[in-house]
Formats: structure tokens, sequence, C-alpha cells
């Protein structure tokens, strides 16, 4: 896509359901640390990411505490989505919340009903499975290619295009 919030981006799904679909950008990491975009809010070494264009005022987490977080719903095994963002903020400020346990995002990618479907249908987006290790540990900045490699095949040679293949 050449949308620049959209190119070579990968997007976690977190819910699709016949009213739409929400996800969050996994590697557009903006340069804010969650003190300096949340009022009160607690200092935290892990990074900030964009989530998306949709309603940038708004934050939105991924992890891994599962029920530790009241309110957390799990979108995949293992991965938890949003919770009770003052229990959050509690464990930052105890120490105890680990950033690679989670990734915090600032806005969000969303469809309505029916419209990720037409943009698969037109072959807008490239599907591969969840994987945690995409979700938490990988680096941003090479977290598209990763994925493709991973997928093997044309997708990891689609890995080695480069951005602008005039410059190739």
């Amino acid at each position: 896509m050449a949308d620049p919030y959209f190119k070579r981006s990968v997007i976690f799904l977190a819910d699709h359901n016949e009213k739409g679909s929400f996800g969050l950008i996994l590697n557009k990491p903006i340069p804010l640390k969650l003190s300096e975009a949340l009022e009160n809010a607690p200092e935290f070494a892990g990074s900030l990411n964009l989530g998306g264009p949709v309603e940038r005022s708004t934050l939105h987490f991924i992890h891994r505490y599962g029920p530790q977080l009241p309110g957390t719903v799990e979108v995949a095994e293992g991965v938890y989505w949003g919770g009770d963002f003052a229990t959050v903020k509690h464990l930052m400020n105890e120490g105890t919340l680990h950033e690679g346990n989670i990734r915090l995002y600032i806005g969000y990618a969303g469809w309505s009903a029916g419209q990720l479907m037409d943009e698969m249908g037109r072959n807008s987006w490239i599907v591969a499975p969840t994987d945690q290790c995409y979700l938490f540990n990988e680096s941003p900045d090479d977290l598209w290619r990763c994925v493709l490699r991973d997928m093997g095949g044309p997708y990891d040679v689609m890995a080695g295009f480069p951005e602008d293949p005039r410059l190739n």
C-alpha cells in the first residue's frame, strides 16, 4: 500500500466481526515516552507506538499479563488486549511491569463492516499467523521483513525488495 500509515506495516488484528475490525500497527514507534504523551503517567522504559490513524487521542495496549489486569480480553493464545489502565500504572510505578511484556499504542487501525474483507478480496493485504515474537520481541525496523522471511517462498524474495525499486 502506498498509504504512509500502512506501507510496509505489520498489523495485529485484535478484533474482527460483522461490525468491523480493529488492529494495531506493530512497527511504527513514535519518539515519545508515555510520561510525555499522557499527563500523570509514570516513567516507563517501553516505547510508544502509532497503532493507526484512527482516534489518535486514545491509548491501547497488548500484553502478556492476562487476568492480572482486570477487564483484559485474550485475543490470541497468551496475548491480551486492554484492561484496567490504573492497574497498569500501579505496576509501572512498582517496577513490576516489564516492557518486554506490554506494548503501548496511540490510535488504532480500524475498518467498518465488510471493509477489510473487501480490501483482502483486492489482495491489499498479506495475511500471516500471529506469533508472540512479532508482538513483543522484534525490532520494529526489521519486523516487516522478518514476517515475510518467515513466510518463505515468494514472500522471502519480497522481503529483500527495496522500498523504492528505482534505487536498486
